[in-house]
């Protein structure tokens, strides 16, 4: 009988054993049998042994060196690639083009891995990631709940929230519940032509002090008075007493646009 390591609070480990959520990660990804699926932290293989039986191959790549050097041994599948290494730091362009990645993430990673993916050189086509409850709603918010994380997100995918897998699912269970958060690179980009550095400087500044009105929090994220602020909103159409977190994206390249015209970045 394998060993079963007790899962590391220091690397967010929660197990999932659980048939039908690991099972509608595969579904909310659409694996298939022509695929390359990317599993990130795929700790004791349940998710992996489904991912083999329904992929054409599967490359795994586990943090932990322990549990990296067993996974081959526990999942037994000729189809399986394990690579011990930090997923943030790892090449995606060794990766077909059009890969999709389904994983069981720690929650701390979120973020993170989701600035990567959209970066890369190699983004998946899909990335289906379970995660904390409260942070997939934060990536799919509407505005009026925007925050940098949901516009990032959004501005490189198609977003949406798959089923709900409760914390008692999971070994040892999380104090949250968790969600399928479901990401679809986009076909074509949002906005054609955009500098994507400049673009974000806009929001990062828009979003700088959230509590405070765009003319506020503009005016010091971008360092411009205020008078040329309200400028900017007038120029962008944006009204000047709105909170960041009410903008749609349109908006924010309303605002990227005016901002260049203006020759304010």
């Amino acid at each position: 009988m394998t060993h079963t390591p007790p899962p590391k609070k220091s690397l967010g480990q929660h197990w999932l054993h659980d048939a039908d959520a690991l099972g509608a990660m595969c579904d909310a990804a659409e694996v298939g049998a022509d695929d390359t699926v990317l599993e990130i932290g795929p700790g004791l293989g349940t998710l992996t042994t489904l991912l083999t039986k329904r992929a054409k191959a599967v490359v795994a790549v586990e943090f932990d060196e322990s549990l990296a050097q067993a996974l081959p041994g526990r999942v037994g599948a000729d189809n399986l690639t394990t690579q011990q290494h930090d997923i943030l730091t790892f090449d995606l362009t060794t990766l077909p083009r059009g890969y999709k990645i389904v994983a069981n993430i720690p929650y701390y990673l979120t973020s993170n891995l989701i600035r990567v993916i959209s970066e890369s050189l190699n983004p998946p086509a899909v990335a289906v990631l379970l995660v904390q409850k409260e942070v997939a709603e934060r990536v799919a918010a509407r505005p009026g709940d925007m925050s940098l994380l949901s516009v990032s997100a959004q501005f490189y995918w198609e977003v949406a929230n798959g089923r709900e897998v409760s914390a008692g699912l999971f070994t040892p269970p999380p104090k949250v519940d968790s969600q399928i958060l479901i990401l679809k690179k986009r076909s074509e980009p949002l906005f054609p032509g955009v500098d994507i550095q400049v673009f974000f400087q806009i929001v990062k500044a828009g979003f700088s002090s959230r509590r405070k009105t765009l003319l506020n929090s503009l005016s010091a994220g971008l360092r411009i008075d205020k008078k040329r602020a309200g400028e900017l909103l007038t120029t962008a159409k944006v009204e000047t007493g709105l909170r960041p977190q009410s903008l749609a994206l349109p908006q924010w390249y309303a605002l990227y646009q005016a901002a260049q015209s203006l020759k304010l970045v």
